[in-house]
């Protein structure tokens, strides 16, 4: 079977699952408190031209989301989101389960736009029932969006200034970010968004390593108390070495975005491959996944020897499926799925 159905499907990228192997045998303390989560630390430092900032490991994605939503909200907050985003949708309720509610703004191309959460916060404050109404603590965004599609500059220079306006914090998801930083139509760099958001993260589940996601606060935005509540959703690993050791291998000599650039070019050629076989694009994606249309009875004859990920309900006799390229595709991998298509 081909897989084409998600960018964590395969195990780790050769030079990470090297640098696990050659640690494997130091004596080290745990939590997260030795040398090669050190080291990471100070390589994301350098990477983001940040020196004041804090940096968090954790394991996946969902677990990041959960954790700085939750730890940076007040009880009676919740966090503002797309209503694709993540958060919303595929996270089985993991935000709403701490308390918390997320409340959604029409999606725009999988983005929000800072005139439409202008008016969603400023509809709250002229609200003269508001102290009903749960408090928009917080402003989720994702980088790549779930569908595909990225922020330029100016997009989150704009967010920033409303969440300023109304002292919220703009949290970024960058599970895909690799991916995003390396597309041939972007404009933002990891510098940009450690400069333009209150707090982000870093993927490594998608982007090479076998787990692991880095969350960094911007200085003086770190939660109190982080490490005990950290233990307290089950997110600290007491073999952090593992997470930091990843990081270390994928912050050196750039590697993070050699793994980037490589999907993206796997994405380009899957592209053409798809127009080329006159599939219709459900839409446009300059990223690593990419959307289309198909005839439902054809979809039965792909599943049979590529596995594709289910995104819509198009009508009864067809379905939006989508197709990730990642750091691991080849292009024997596309050679295949040419064929099969």
């Amino acid at each position: 079977m081909l897989s084409f159905e998600c960018d964590y499907n395969n195990g780790a990228a050769p030079k990470v699952l090297q640098a696990i192997i050659d640690s494997n045998s130091a004596y080290v303390p745990g939590y997260g408190f030795d040398e090669f989560t050190k080291r990471a630390e100070d390589k994301i430092k350098a990477a983001i031209g940040k020196s004041d900032v804090d940096i968090e490991f954790v394991n996946g994605g969902t677990q990041a989301n959960q954790l700085v939503i939750s730890t940076m909200l007040k009880d009676y907050e919740g966090v503002v989101a797309a209503d694709t985003g993540h958060v919303n949708t595929h996270e089985s309720g993991a935000i709403e389960y701490t308390g918390h509610k997320v409340m959604t703004i029409k999606n725009n191309d999988g983005k929000i736009m800072a005139n439409a959460l202008e008016s969603f916060l400023s509809a709250y404050h002229r609200d003269g029932n508001k102290d009903a109404i749960v408090y928009p603590g917080m402003v989720y965004i994702s980088h790549p969006t779930e569908n595909g599609t990225l922020y330029s500059k100016k997009e989150l220079e704009d967010l920033r200034k409303v969440t300023t306006k109304y002292s919220i914090p703009l949290f970024l998801d960058g599970a895909r970010l690799s991916y995003g930083l390396e597309s041939k139509e972007t404009d933002v760099t990891l510098s940009d968004i450690a400069n333009l958001c209150d707090v982000f993260y870093i993927g490594g589940t998608k982007c090479g390593a076998l787990s692991g996601e880095a969350i960094v606060f911007s200085s003086g935005m770190r939660p109190e108390h982080f490490w005990a509540r950290k233990k307290q959703h089950g997110a600290l690993s007491a073999k952090g070495r593992l997470l930091g050791v990843q990081f270390d291998a994928l912050f050196t000599d750039g590697y993070y975005n050699t793994l980037g650039r490589h999907a993206i070019d796997m994405a380009e050629r899957l592209k053409k491959i798809l127009k080329d076989k006159g599939y219709e694009f459900y839409m446009y994606s300059p990223t690593n996944q990419q959307y289309v249309v198909v005839d439902n009875e054809k979809m039965k004859e792909l599943e049979k020897s590529v596995r594709f990920g289910f995104w819509d309900l198009v009508d009864d006799n067809h379905t939006a499926i989508r197709f990730c390229t990642s750091w691991s595709t080849t292009d024997e991998d596309l050679d295949e799925l040419e064929k099969v298509l």
